[in-house]
């Protein structure tokens, strides 16, 4: 069986193990979840809080309930790896190394719907009302009817593999005037290994923006839509920032020294964390480096802001917590021995999901008790951002992409 992409991502670093001197044992471990026979690739929470979805390479899917951190369903019918995973609260969306995308009920854990027309490996998903969007190592997006599984469009452009995707309506930047004038577009961003990413308006498939100026592949792209801005993170070191109405690159951020893999943003903050070992608070407007969080002793391959806390996953086989005004280290999770691919928090709880295949669950109350108020500031302030990762390091290529004819953002 090929290699997963989380595996490519992070060759050579997934059997680091625990064993390092910097891993401290701590109390805080509330379960190992065991099920999965290969490795988790992502882990899904349902916007109730009621379960968790994880995603792995034995080409099955867990449903787990967050009450009590059982596995509730088994999704089988896949035929190789799961690479990613969404849930919401009553349908679960899969995509897979078998060129397929399945939709399944929660209640019953039946697969309902299977999205076919990729051509090779899909690798990222994304589900907005009735649409359903995916990314392949084919180079094409792709957007279909959730509930009847018809296609809708395919995206074609991109000279190399699609790595990761996220989405904005022209409503999550235009005034109520302008949007009662001119209506709402859904607009599909995609970040590609040709070192590109390209805005398509979704119903027409045409290529609104291509924004050129990174050197290397896209792994990951965070949206804030209110300022009409898109950051993204590449293997050539550098966060970029963007207007997404003008395709204009505004900034480079270039205090990392490998490749940017994961990006969250929160208010006018933004998170990074990188394969040279080290997570960066910047602020967005001026492209500042204000923060350096260290301690890694591995590539950061997944990070998640919560309640004043940054979590951050490593290929080290470690989680740690970080006070993000102070920088301090508050806590390190040990116990996997693999890479940790992703990271979810659901209340006063952190699930890590590794490439060794557990899942596994941790009582974090006693670092997050603070700072809920401006925790909640920094949500409502973000109206519109969309955080999604990606964790794929692959070749490039570097050449220029042919757009669409352009259509009218505002």
């Amino acid at each position: 069986m090929s290699p997963p992409p989380f595996a490519i991502a992070h060759a050579g670093l997934k059997r680091m193990g625990s064993g390092s001197s910097t891993c401290s044992t701590n109390s805080s471990l509330i379960k190992v979840c065991r099920d999965h026979k290969g490795g988790i690739n992502w882990i899904s929470l349902s916007p109730d809080g009621c379960h968790l979805l994880t995603a792995s390479e034995d080409c099955t899917a867990r449903l787990w309930r967050t009450s009590d951190h059982q596995c509730c369903k088994l999704l089988q019918g896949h035929s190789s790896y799961i690479t990613f995973c969404h849930l919401e609260n009553e349908a679960a969306f899969t995509c897979s190394a078998d060129h397929t995308v399945r939709k399944w009920e929660v209640s019953t854990g039946q697969c309902l719907t299977v999205y076919t027309g990729h051509t090779s490996i899909v690798n990222r998903i994304l589900v907005v009302r009735n649409l359903l969007f995916s990314g392949s190592y084919d180079r094409t997006a792709r957007c279909w009817d959730t509930d009847s599984g018809k296609p809708l469009q395919e995206f074609q452009g991109h000279r190399n593999c699609i790595l990761v995707l996220t989405h904005f309506s022209s409503g999550d930047i235009l005034e109520e005037s302008d949007i009662e004038s001119k209506g709402v577009k859904d607009f599909l961003v995609t970040g590609s290994t040709d070192c590109t990413v390209k805005i398509w308006e979704v119903f027409s498939g045409c290529c609104y923006q291509t924004l050129r100026g990174h050197l290397g592949a896209i792994l990951c792209i965070v949206l804030d839509a209110p300022n009409r801005e898109l950051f993204s993170g590449s293997t050539d070191y550098t966060i970029r920032r963007w207007n997404m109405v003008s395709g204009d690159q505004l900034k480079v951020f270039r205090d990392h020294q490998g490749s940017v893999i994961c990006l969250e943003m929160v208010g006018r903050h933004l998170y990074s964390g990188s394969v040279d070992r080290t997570a960066k608070c910047w602020l967005s407007d001026t492209g500042e480096c204000a923060r350096t969080y260290k301690s890694h002793k591995h590539s950061i391959s997944t990070l998640k802001y919560h309640d004043g806390i940054l979590f951050t996953g490593s290929g080290d086989a470690c989680a740690r917590a970080f006070n993000t005004k102070s920088g301090t280290l508050q806590q390190v999770f040990q116990g996997h021995t693999f890479i940790i691919n992703c990271i979810q928090i659901h209340g006063n709880v952190l699930y890590t999901a590794s490439h060794d295949g557990t899942l596994r669950v941790w009582d974090i109350k006693g670092i997050c008790k603070h700072q809920k108020k401006s925790s909640l500031r920094s949500r409502h302030s973000q109206k519109g951002s969309m955080p999604h990762l990606f964790h794929n390091k692959v070749g490039c290529s570097l050449e220029a992409t042919e757009d669409c004819e352009p259509v009218e953002l505002l």
